[in-house]
């Protein structure tokens, strides 16, 4: 039987379903109604989940620049708590939120949107997404036999549809490097012309970061001085969900990296957004593990680390701008490669770090200081060509125009 808790959430749920959908018939209405304004500017990260990723460092830049000082700059978030510098905050998918994506003359997001969200033609529309591939994308994904996507279980042509829809209304997406200038023209089938070819705006700050501003932030996240750290960072599994999201199943036996690494290291445990597991804290591990809220900026665990250990998700491409050590621990990776989407390259010839499915060698590489310097000087070569730390200035000038 339902409990009581459950039937409540259930109705919140449901109420919040009927609101957006009204919501949806307003802004039906809106879109002829209201005028755009040529000096607003709407900024989605994540569908609201945090002030974050390209367009948050986007927003920095227009900050500096004085041109912008007369322009209102929108916010949607999902915590309206959230305090953004001459900026508005608005709830995400509220009636708001709708209200401004007809007002707004520019667009600044960083993932697919709804296909109910339509776009005028007066207005500008730039797509930052948010990461240089490793898995393959949309119309790039090879197709196994009764293949689904996502938790909706959507077949290939209803998924890549979605892409279709949000595409065909950019103005301008970027490019964050010339392998994923190649990769979204063919997964995205975007002509070159709409792909801005620079660096990612938000690996400026990864270029341009002080030590005393590292120094700050490991205050700010109360780093031991003595100690170094170890930031892990899964991505999602496509095929692992339950009713409310995605899961992910936790190889990582603590503990044991406490035991091999607790007398040099700590770590920051950061698990993908899209992950909805809580992972319990072990009382033992308290002076050893950090876990960090999924939606924080990871930009800042990037430059407070000394090494990460990831698995399949982009964060290597960012954080390789660091020129720090990185471990690929893949404890599932001959269910990943074969039964999911695939990757784009050989990841054991051109990942910046050793492919790892045992964890007593990964700790061990860790404890020895392992890596290959060589490598991750080849990879960047390839992959970070563009990151001068000037990404965000060249977008604005191409969206916006040159100041005069």
């Amino acid at each position: 039987m339902e409990s009581k808790k459950t039937w409540k959430q259930n109705m919140i749920r449901h109420a919040k379903r009927m609101a957006i959908r009204c919501f949806k018939v307003v802004y039906k209405v809106m879109l002829k109604c209201v005028k755009t304004d040529d000096h607003t500017v709407i900024f989605i990260a994540f569908h609201g989940r945090g002030y974050t990723c390209n367009p948050k460092y986007i927003h920095i830049e227009m900050l500096k620049q004085p041109r912008f000082d007369n322009y209102h700059l929108v916010w949607a978030l999902k915590n309206t708590k959230t305090s953004i510098e001459r900026s508005q905050v608005i709830r995400y998918n509220s009636l708001t939120y709708f209200y401004y994506m007809c007002k707004a003359k520019y667009w600044i997001v960083n993932c697919k949107l709804p296909g109910y969200i339509q776009k005028k033609p007066d207005q500008v529309y730039l797509q930052t997404w948010h990461g240089t591939p490793l898995k393959r994308l949309a119309y790039d994904i090879v197709e196994t036999e009764n293949q689904t996507f996502y938790r909706s279980g959507m077949s290939r042509k209803q998924m890549t549809d979605t892409y279709d829809n949000d595409v065909k209304k950019y103005n301008y997406m970027i490019a964050p490097n010339p392998f994923s200038f190649e990769v979204f023209q063919t997964a995205f089938r975007i002509e070159p012309e709409r792909l801005i070819k620079t660096g990612y705006p938000r690996n400026d700050f990864l270029t341009n970061i002080t030590k005393q501003e590292i120094i700050d932030l490991k205050q700010k996240y109360n780093i031991p001085g003595y100690k170094k750290v170890i930031l892990y960072a899964p991505t999602w599994r496509d095929n692992s969900y339950n009713t409310r999201g995605y899961t992910f199943e936790l190889k990582a036996d603590f503990r044991k990296w406490k035991q091999v690494l607790g007398d040099e290291y700590i770590v920051i445990f950061k698990p993908h957004y899209l992950i909805i597991n809580r992972f319990e804290n072990d009382p033992t591990l308290q002076d050893f593990i950090i876990n960090i809220d999924a939606n924080a900026d990871i930009n800042d665990l990037y430059v407070i680390s000394d090494v990460l250990v990831t698995d399949y998700s982009s964060v290597f491409f960012d954080y390789a701008n660091l020129r720090r050590p990185m471990y690929f621990y893949m404890f599932d990776l001959k269910e990943y490669a074969d039964e999911l989407r695939g990757f784009y390259f050989d990841i054991y010839e051109t990942m910046p770090g050793d492919i790892i499915e045992d964890e007593d060698t990964l700790l061990a590489d860790i404890k020895a200081g392992k890596y290959d310097y060589d490598r991750l000087d080849r990879f960047n070569k390839q992959f970070n060509v563009w990151q001068d730390g000037k990404a965000s200035e060249r977008v604005i000038d191409i969206v916006f125009g040159k100041e005069d």
